[in-house]
């Protein structure tokens, strides 16, 4: 393998300091591969390891173009822009024409992220990155400091959650294409948003994968939920890894994106001695030494394995941090939620508690649904390696019906559930629209463009509630209507009970950001005291200065909850039952030593400061 370019994207076709077009392409299944465009064919060079290369004054910015590889004309599989969709001409791209104005711009840190995620198609009524832009002013006011966006490579058609892409390189047309992200990335850090991207790495969509005819991009050796793994650790895996550390490269150096989100790295199956995540965070590293830029890369993984959060130095993966869905499972089943389907391993507040403890709900236990041993310890870590929600696209969007909380938990419960996950020493993320209420499904959609395929969609996603003993009919993935009710509704933002959460919402993003005991995600500065008798938790956070204790009544009845001693009264910070919220009761303003009652499904919290 060629040793890896950190300062510019190499595969595909890029454009030098000259204007010329370098085109690169990985084609070890054949001998002779042409570079096809509008009005003729131009031979490229074969070189060692399988690759092709050329350099030419002949394709320009916007021109579109193909390869022919044993006789068919193919799109690029490290094509920018897809014009026509997944199964049409490439279309060339200057990633360096860009006009950038953020040079003054520096990262935040990672423990002052307030993610906030969003799929492009249904977060505006026009579904493009330009719609997003329209509403980053509204995120700055809510309290948001990082974007999350779901994945825009491009995928069949234009409705679609973006995990079946299948051109990692090239960004949706449909939302705007690369030009349209570059802007809004520049959009969100002259308002002081960081922007996260997700990838995924794992496997690539059924349709417009043209990439076996080109090599060895797939291997037969593992089993994916997708079908054949993504090659990297077989025969021709070199080329494979180079591909997809290019493209991590890309999105933080040619699209100044801040953070990768990488979806299920669990199903990446890789036994080579440095692991392909391993060394996709080294090569990250590079960059950061390079550019002086801080990148963070946050992993998705069920696995419950600290070694892929540990630090390089460590023999880890190196990533920044990794979602934990096992905290927003226990939050769900103590909140009055099913406990069906991957929910069957949750009993309620005091697995709650140990999620706010550990992290990890399972670390180092026994798993009744795995039927085996689950888990590794999660001491030392810091809480911002940790992403926590109360909702997320999967987890609202895998339900049958994709039913919001807005539709599952009462007024009260909502606003104790966020209250939860942004008292932890976690970082903290919101989905689109849960800040108001919104009353919207999150439901699964798609534009396949074949029929066997579209009928194969129906069947899984029917087959995949079984364990959830859904009863009904699955809305159809590929009808219009399915997407289109899955678009939030902006309209309802100042009305009624949606304007009262927002408000409600804000004054917490607030308080996260004000009182230093939130702010610090030394989880050794945090003590938690469940009763499960009465449904409670009382979860006390400190630093140097000041204390907060949060208490949490998850059942449906007032709860006498003690206080513990301080060297001086508690003051009220927040009550989400206090009337100006919609709320049943005034809990008292100061407080000493002894009991407090606390309003059914609320989140009571005082503080004191030792100064």
């Amino acid at each position: 393998m060629a040793k890896q370019n950190i300062i510019n994207r190499t595969i595909g076709v890029n454009f030098n300091n000259l204007g010329l077009a370098d085109v690169l392409v990985w084609a070890p299944f054949t001998d002779k591969v042409l570079l096809k465009l509008a009005d003729e064919e131009l031979a490229i060079i074969k070189q060692e390891h399988g690759y092709f290369s050329l350099t030419t004054n002949k394709l320009k910015p916007g021109d579109q173009y193909q390869f022919v590889v044993n006789g068919k004309s193919l799109p690029d599989p490290a094509s920018l822009l897809q014009p026509g969709g997944v199964h049409g001409p490439s279309a060339a791209f200057d990633l360096k024409a860009f006009a950038w104005t953020d040079a003054d711009w520096q990262n935040i840190p990672l423990s002052n992220y307030i993610f906030y995620e969003l799929h492009s198609g249904t977060f505006s009524a026009d579904g493009t990155f330009k719609g997003i832009e329209d509403k980053l002013d509204y995120l700055v006011d809510l309290g948001i400091t990082a974007i999350e966006i779901m994945p825009v490579s491009q995928f069949p058609g234009s409705r679609n959650w973006g995990y079946d892409g299948v051109f990692p390189f090239a960004v949706q047309n449909s939302y705007g294409g690369p030009a349209a992200l570059q802007h809004l990335v520049n959009a969100c850090h002259q308002r002081g948003l960081a922007v996260v991207l997700d990838v995924v790495y794992n496997h690539l969509g059924p349709e417009g994968n043209y990439f076996g005819q080109y090599g060895h991009y797939f291997t037969d050796k593992y089993h994916t939920p997708w079908g054949s793994a993504i090659n990297f650790d077989d025969a021709g895996c070199d080329e494979v890894r180079r591909y997809f550390i290019e493209n991590v490269l890309m999105w933080f150096r040619d699209f100044h994106v801040d953070a990768l989100r990488m979806d299920a790295v669990h199903a990446i199956r890789d036994f080579s001695p440095n692991h392909i995540l391993r060394e996709i965070n080294q090569h990250v590293a590079k960059l950061t030494q390079e550019t002086g830029r801080t990148h963070y890369v946050i992993a998705e993984c069920d696995l419950n394995d600290t070694r892929y959060i540990n630090p390089l130095q460590k023999d880890g993966y190196g990533f920044d941090g990794q979602w934990i869905d096992e905290f927003h499972h226990a939050l769900r089943v103590t909140a009055g939620g099913e406990r069906n389907g991957y929910y069957s391993d949750f009993n309620g507040i005091a697995d709650l508690a140990e999620a706010y403890q550990n992290g990890y709900v399972y670390h180092g236990q026994y798993s009744n649904q795995r039927q085996k041993t689950f888990g590794t310890t999660t001491e030392g870590i810091n809480g911002r390696q940790f992403v926590v929600f109360s909702q997320n696209h999967d987890q609202v969007g895998n339900r049958m019906l994709g039913e919001r909380s807005s539709r599952l938990f009462s007024f009260e419960m909502q606003k104790l559930m966020t209250g939860a996950v942004m008292i932890s020493p976690f970082l903290p993320m919101l989905f689109m629209g849960e800040e108001w209420s919104e009353p919207n499904p999150f439901q699964f959609f798609v534009s396949h463009s074949q029929e066997e395929l579209i009928e194969a969609v129906r069947k899984g996603r029917k087959a995949e509630f079984a364990d959830f003993h859904a009863e009904g009919k699955a809305p159809d993935p590929q009808d219009q209507s399915t997407f289109e009710n899955s678009k939030i509704s902006w309209g309802l933002l100042d009305k009624g009970q949606h304007k009262v959460m927002r408000e409600y919402y804000k004054n917490l993003i607030r308080l996260r950001k004000s009182q230093p005991a939130f702010k610090n995600t030394n989880r050794e500065n945090m003590s938690v005291l469940v009763n499960e008798a009465s449904n409670t938790l009382t979860i006390q956070r400190w630093t140097d200065d000041q204390q907060v204790i949060c208490l949490l009544n998850f059942s449906n009845h007032e709860q006498q909850v003690n206080i513990p001693a301080g060297i001086n009264q508690w003051q009220k910070l927040l009550d989400s039952a206090d009337p100006k919220w919609n709320g049943p009761a005034v809990a008292a303003e100061f407080i000493s030593s002894g009991i407090a009652a606390v309003s059914p499904q609320a989140i009571l919290i005082y503080t004191q400061h030792h100064a």
